[in-house]
């Protein structure tokens, strides 16, 4: 098996719900991503909006104001860069940057013209599994069974990209943790990956830092404790066969998968 893609989360915002404010500052932000591609990221991921619970949607401008000089400074450094947006104009924007994938929460949902935008750029398009900008992240939790349903919703998502001319062959999907699914239906979509990926996409988990892994931990543990929980994902979602892993600590997800390699290696031989 190839070791996942890592994809280093680097927010550029002062409300993310576990590094928010951290880098606000460009040159600290710069440097971050650049620290997170030295620890092993593949990919930097820059987002200028929180999605967090209950976050106030950001202006696009001010989204623009924050994520378009990191991405430039960090291309300029040799850092390949994704942009976290919902936003089509700012998938544009981001890349004459020079972002090469275009990671999108709302799974083209938010705005009506980001397939157009998607199938502009022919850059690589994340499409996350979501259920309704307007009632929040965790409001529509309600499946027959998930694994089912959040595969059945992908497919309409890789249906309408494929009408509005991307190439499907760029398109990564993700079952989308927390949003909308309560950690019983986490679990149920990490326990199920092998069904999405019968949709013949590439899957990248995002796992990283959330709640229902809080949820294994004390009560007094901190969003930084759950890096160790994160990283057990990431070496189980490696062996079920995902493309990447989105991560806040890249330096434990590449040890965790230095394991898993050797693990793979001893068993291969």
């Amino acid at each position: 098996m190839t070791r996942p893609r890592v994809f280093g989360i680097l927010n550029v915002t002062p409300d993310s719900f576990s590094d928010g404010g951290q880098f606000s500052d460009l040159a600290e932000a710069i440097g971050r991503g650049i620290e997170l591609w030295e620890q092993g990221a593949d990919v930097v991921d820059v987002g200028g909006e929180s999605t967090r619970p209950g976050a106030t949607p950001v202006d696009i401008d001010e989204e623009q104001a924050r994520v378009l000089p990191v991405i430039r400074g960090l291309v300029a450094a040799g850092v390949p860069v994704s942009v976290d947006t919902m936003n089509a104009d700012t998938a544009l924007a981001s890349a004459a940057a020079g972002a090469s994938i275009i990671n999108d929460v709302s799974g083209g949902l938010a705005d009506p013209l980001m397939y157009e935008r998607v199938a502009e750029t022919g850059l690589g398009y994340i499409a996350m599994h979501w259920r309704s900008y307007a009632k929040g992240s965790g409001a529509i939790d309600e499946y027959d069974d998930v694994v089912t349903d959040v595969r059945a919703e992908l497919a309409q998502r890789m249906a309408a990209l494929d009408s509005a001319g991307v190439d499907l062959a760029k398109v990564i999907i993700d079952p989308g943790l927390g949003f909308a699914k309560t950690p019983e239906h986490n679990w149920r979509l990490l326990a199920g990956l092998s069904a999405l990926e019968t949709l013949g996409c590439r899957v990248l988990v995002g796992a990283s830092r959330k709640r229902f892994l809080g949820d294994l931990l004390s009560d007094d543990a901190t969003a930084a404790d759950r890096d160790l929980p994160t990283a057990v994902v990431t070496a189980l979602a490696a062996d079920a066969g995902v493309w990447a892993v989105r991560v806040h600590d890249v330096a434990s997800t590449r040890a965790a998968l230095g394991v898993w390699s050797a693990w793979q290696n001893g068993r291969d031989a």
